[in-house]
Parts: structure tokens; sequence; C-alpha cells
């Protein structure tokens, strides 16, 4: 009996032996990296303890703007100070000198700090200053070069946000655990281009310290980064920054609220500027402001009878000697604002809604599908990001917007009403403002379609391309013919006596483009005429006779007689005459 109970012992005693030895080898050797479900870095925990750091730079690649120039993040010169100078004596006067401040402001900045500082007024250092402070060789006071994310990032909804989560990191990236805590792209091109910009390691300076804080004498300061001097990427976008602010301050000075503008450069394609309205909120990343509208898909209002007079002429359904009775409105009865018998090209200047309901109901009946697809070709409609296969990613696409709509259902295409209503780009017509854009660079450029990019190259460190995103054919286009006599009918919008906008007839440079007032079907206020709100666009490119922009103001949610379209497109136009002229 007595040796049963020995052999238990024993075993119990062994089995719990074991299960530490395991234990250990399973923090020391095996899950040094990745312990437990939390995914916890032993190693960097351990260091964490006993050391005092500062982060000099996340890692994450950057966003750059079309000249190389960075746009999320500002470098400034900095002096950082470590928490033991509390306990020491060392040279805060000589310091103060150098940095032209107040010896007594340095020292209250350290006072309580429980990790290092990075001290008030020292950001902007010169390069002297920099040296001078770093041949003190204090210990504990450095003067460094730090990246600060920007307060203000340009074209913020299209560049997107990031955020620490380790969740979502150990998700996209089961096989990189080092670093779990690095930010991850969550919208726009932050979360698009993630996967290139991911930090590979934390640039910081690190100092060991006693268990009371105090320096650890003989151990330097240890400046730690990634050791690939290739990486982290960045990804050099389209915009340009001064094109970029131009248009900011526009929207800014229109106290625009709700939608945006959007620039093309014709001949690339690209994106020169986007700028969204309600403005992305410092701290609010997630806010009202984060919704990117130039990708959202929008009721367009009569900008849309720009696809069905393309659509009419291409298939020969109209020519010019074809008159409409624009007394009547698109059911028959007495229009609200009567322009008599006319043909196609004053229709389009007059935006004359019985001529497109007739020719919409015409297009359907001679194919169902017929609107939709020319909506395609004009680059208006469909996957218009530039796309394709990058590496291991399928069909890539840079800007994933939100999917278009011409109709609902395709019952509705047998309903003479609600084409009726289609044809004028009400009902259930959805289109983006970079969609708008497209289309209109589609037809400045002679019928010919691209894809839109707001992204040239990825690029190494050194600045070498890794990955190059060149021009890529876009929709089927349509005849240069048709182009033609849509670039004369677009011109008719701003320089006819019908042209519904001859304000921008004062414009720096001669514009060509359409109007459009859309009903949204909501209200501020009481559900009564007077408050129901609209969107207001005018989509257009200039100038009119060698095309350079492509350009789409969209003001949403403003009563009719607010938030005027004219005066902000004209304004952008000119502000870009006068970029031009530098």
């Amino acid at each position: 009996m007595k040796k049963k109970r020995v052999l238990f012992l024993s075993i119990i005693l062994l089995s719990t032996l074991f299960g530490l030895i395991g234990r250990l080898m399973q923090v020391q050797l095996v899950q040094t990296e990745s312990f437990s479900q939390h995914k916890i870095n032993l190693i960097e925990s351990s260091v964490e303890q006993r050391t005092q750091q500062i982060v000099i730079d996340e890692g994450r690649g950057a966003f750059l703007d079309r000249a190389g120039n960075p746009i999320t993040f500002d470098e400034e010169n900095v002096v950082v100070l470590f928490p033991f100078l509390n306990k020491i004596e060392w040279p805060s006067a000589t310091v103060a000198s150098i940095l032209g401040m107040n010896e007594a402001d340095i020292k209250r900045d350290l006072l309580g700090a429980k990790e290092p500082v990075v001290l008030k007024g020292s950001q902007d250092l010169t390069q002297s200053q920099m040296d001078r402070v770093n041949a003190l060789e204090v210990q504990g006071v450095f003067a460094v070069k730090k990246k600060v994310k920007k307060s203000v990032i340009p074209a913020a909804q299209l560049i997107g946000v990031t955020g620490e989560n380790t969740t979502l990191f150990h998700e996209r990236y089961p096989d990189r655990v080092k670093g779990a805590n690095h930010p991850v792209g969550v919208s726009g091109l932050q979360g698009i281009f993630d996967e290139w910009l991911i930090a590979e390691e934390q640039a910081k300076l690190v100092y060991h310290v006693d268990a009371t804080g105090g320096p650890l004498f003989g151990a330097d300061v240890k400046y730690i980064a990634s050791a690939n001097p290739f990486y982290p990427l960045n990804v050099k976008t389209t915009i340009d920054s001064r094109a970029q602010q131009a248009l900011e301050e526009v929207a800014d000075t229109y106290e625009m609220k709700k939608g945006g503008l959007l620039l093309l450069d014709i001949e690339s394609n690209e994106i020169v500027a986007s700028v969204s309205r309600p403005k992305m909120k410092e701290g609010e990343p997630f806010g009202e402001g984060a919704t990117d509208y130039m990708r959202k898909a929008l009721i367009p209002g009569s900008v849309f009878k720009t696809v069905i007079a393309a659509a009419s002429l291409e298939e020969g359904l109209v020519d010019e000697s074809r008159m409409f009775d624009c007394n009547r409105d698109i059911r028959g009865g007495e229009a609200q604002k009567p322009h008599g018998s006319i043909n196609i090209k004053d229709s389009l200047a007059a935006s004359c809604n019985r001529t497109f309901a007739d020719l919409a109901n015409e297009l359907t009946e001679k194919d169902p599908d017929l609107i939709e697809t020319y909506a395609d070709k004009l680059g208006l409609t469909g996957d218009v990001s530039w796309k394709g296969d990058v590496f291991h990613y399928k069909d890539f696409s840079q800007l994933k917007l939100e999917q278009s709509r011409i109709f609902a259902s395709d019952a509705a295409k047998g309903d003479r009403n609600e084409i009726a209503m289609t044809g004028i780009g009400q009902n259930e017509v959805r289109v983006t403002p970079i969609g708008m854009a497209n289309m209109m660079a589609t037809i400045a450029r002679g019928g010919k379609a691209y894809e839109v990019s707001a992204v040239s190259t990825v690029e190494y460190q050194n600045g070498a391309d890794m990955v190059n995103f060149p021009k890529r054919e876009g929709g089927e286009g349509i005849s240069p013919f048709t182009a033609m006599k849509m670039q004369q009918y677009l011109r008719g919008v701003v320089n006819s006596p019908l042209g519904t906008a001859p304000y921008l007839q004062e414009a720096a440079y001669e514009v060509a483009g359409k109007t459009g007032t859309a009903q949204t079907g909501s209200y501020r206020g009481e559900t009564i005429k007077a408050n129901e709100l609209y969107n207001k666009w005018f989509a257009g490119y200039f100038p009119f006779r060698d095309p350079k922009y492509a350009l789409v103001a969209v003001n949403m949610d403003v009563l009719v007689d607010e938030g005027g379209i004219y005066p902000i497109f004209k304004d952008s136009v000119d502000a870009l005459y006068r970029l031009d002229q530098e």
C-alpha cells in the first residue's frame, strides 16, 4: 500500500515537473513572439519592462504626392529627453542656451514624466543646433528627426485611415507576429495598399534602466530600426498637392457641407485632386467625415442626359434636324420651363426633360440594356478604377468604388414612366463623381475610354520602382464623330443662348460640361416643396480647345435657392488656371 502511494505521488510530481518544463519551453523557445491567443510578443514585452523608449518612426510606408513629397507625415527636428534626467545632474543650462529656450521651461516639461518626451518648442531645429546638442553626449538628451503624422492630410478620405487592431492584423498577416501592434489600413488607399505599407519594424530610441527608472550606466542609447534598406515601401499617388490645396480652399470658401470636387488629368486619366466634405476631423477618423463622397454612388440628375444624348447619336436615333416639343414635360403636360420646338443640341443646352425622356424610351425599345451599355462605354459606370493582376492579387483594383446602377431591376425597363425618369437622371440612377469625371474625360479625348488611377507606383525606400501602374484602356468608348458632336453640345451648355450655365463664360478657361439638379427625396424639416433637398452638379472639362482637366463639382443636400454650383466650379477653374500660369 505504501509503495503504491509513493508511486502515485511520484507520478504526480513528475507530471507537474514535465508540465512546468513544457510551459517554460513554450514561453522561452516555442512561442516567444506569439504567446497565447492574444499573440503577445514576450521578447518585446520583456524589453519594455526594463527600458524607456520613444518611437521615432512607426515604420509604416508613406503616401507621396506626384512630385514625390510625403503627404501623410511631416519630418521634424526635435529634442528627446528621457525621464531619468530628473534623478541626475545634467547640463540643462547648456542645452537651453543651444536651443534658445528657458532652462526652467525645459525642466518643467520633464518634471513628472514617466516616458521619454519631445521637448516642447524644439520642433524645426537647425541641423547646426542638432549637431551641437548631440556633441554634448549627454545620456538621455538626443536631437533626432521624428516623423509626425500631419494634422491635416490632403485628400484625407481618398488616402484613408489606419488603426491599431491586433485581431485584424493577425487575420490579414497570420505569419507576421513581430510588431503586431503596428497600425493597419482600415479605409481608402491605406486599406487597399496595406500589404505594401505594413511596417517591418518601428524605429525607436531605447535606453535600459534599473528598477527605479535610473540609467544603467555603460548601456548607451540604442537606435532600433529595420535593417532592410529597401523597406518600408512608399506609395506614390497621382495627387498634385498644389491643385489639391487650391480645391480644398474653394470648398472651404463656399462652406460646402456635403459633396466635393474631383479633378482628373485627361491625358493620363489620373486623379489630380479629390476633395470630399464633410471634412475628416482630427481625433474622429470614423466620424461623418470618413465618407469619401467622390467614390459614393449618388443621384446625378440632368448630368445623366449626357449618356442619353451620346447613345442616341451613336445608335442613329437622332440628328440635329429632328425637333422635340420642349413645351411639354415628360408626361405630356405643360413644361415648367417651356423652350418651344428645339433639336438635340439645344435640348442638352437647355436641359429639356421631354427630349431625353423620349429618347430613353426609344433606346430601351431598341434594346432594354442599351442605356446601361453606353453608361459603361463612356466610363461612367462599372469598375472604372485601374485594375489588373499585381503579384498574387487577381484583378487588383486601386479605388473600390461603390457600385453604380441605372435601373433597380429588369422589370423597370418595361415601364415607360420609369424609363423616362431614368433618362433625366432620376429614379434609381446612381453614379459616382469619379465615374462622372471619367465620362467627361472620355468625351474630351475624342471617345477613348481609360481606367482611372490614383497611384502611379509603389517605390522602395531608395526611390526605385517596385510596381508600376501604367495607363490602361477602359470601356469601349464611343466613335470620334459622336464624341465631336458631344463636345459641341457640352460647350453649348455654357455659351448657347439657351444654355443653363452662362455664368461659366467668365471662367479663366473655356469650359464645356453639363449641369444637374437632382431631387433626393429628402427634406430639411417639414415635408414641403420649399424644404426639398437637391444634389447640385456640374461636370465638365477645360480648356475646351485643348482639354487638360475633367472636373466634377457636387453640392449635396442643399435647398433649391442655396449651394449654387456655378461659382464653385468657376473658382476651381480659375484657381487651376493661376497654378498653370506659375
